[in-house]
């Protein structure tokens, strides 16, 4: 069964309290990174899988894109997203992620933030998006870092002042189900290497032209001293491809 909390009244609620959610792509600690990896969205045709509230799709038109589809299993964020767009040449479709078929191949640039590690099989995924791609298209997405998605506990170790002590990391090579905790609700996340999403990719035939791990910008750094533990492991992994 494909997931989907997003539309239980108390996780949305608690979803949509957060900074990423209230102050949309600057608000997430990813984006200083994750948007220079989107090439130029100009007269392009933009797909957004698991596109949320729609900042993506918004930030796309913002940089020109002459049409955005965005495609979401909830149907409360598919609700915001269309109650925050004003924009006759932005779309939305209520859809899981795995049963997307646009295999004519229609879009120059394919989007994904923060999803597929909610998908059981990436390799499906990269599948769909090169049969959806134009030649030359790009696919950019992030996830969140195999370092971080490898034990179901998915937090730091403290002392006895709840200090962070390390970031601990074990059965890394055991890929699979994970079964944790966000925002107070259980989760099931799917574990995979950082091989693994660059070997699907190379299989599936695409290009890799960038891989990057995330860091806190300047900026956030200054506004939040926490965010300096941001830098002793990498919460998000990004990836730029392009179909041949």
């Amino acid at each position: 069964m494909k997931q989907n909390k997003y539309d239980n009244p108390n996780f949305f609620s608690a979803y949509e309290q957060m900074p990423r959610s209230v102050k949309g792509l600057e608000g997430a600690g990813e984006w200083h990174i994750l948007k220079e990896l989107i090439p130029d969205l100009k007269d392009k045709n933009v797909l957004d899988l698991g596109c949320g509230f729609g900042w993506h799709c918004l930030y796309a038109r913002e940089q020109q894109a002459c049409s955005v589809i965005g495609v979401d299993i909830s149907e409360k964020m598919i609700q915001s997203a269309r109650e925050m767009t004003k924009d006759p040449f932005i779309s939305y479709i209520k859809a899981p992620i795995e049963d997307i078929d646009y295999s004519d191949s229609p879009f120059d640039v394919v989007i994904s933030s923060l999803a597929f590690h909610y998908i059981k099989s990436f390799k499906s995924i990269c599948e769909k998006v090169y049969d959806s791609l134009k030649p030359g298209g790009s696919f950019v997405f992030s996830v969140e870092h195999p370092i971080f998605t490898s034990r179901k506990e998915q937090e730091w170790y403290y002392d006895d002042q709840r200090n962070r002590l390390h970031w601990p990391v074990d059965n890394y090579q055991k890929e699979g189900v994970r079964e944790t905790s966000f925002l107070n609700e259980n989760v099931t996340k799917y574990h995979r290497t950082i091989s693994t999403y660059i070997n699907n990719l190379i299989d599936t035939h695409f290009i890799i032209k960038a891989v990057k791990e995330s860091f806190p910008s300047d900026e956030m750094s200054k506004n939040n001293p926490q965010m300096e533990d941001e830098n002793r492991r990498p919460m998000f992994l990004m990836i730029s491809a392009n179909r041949k």
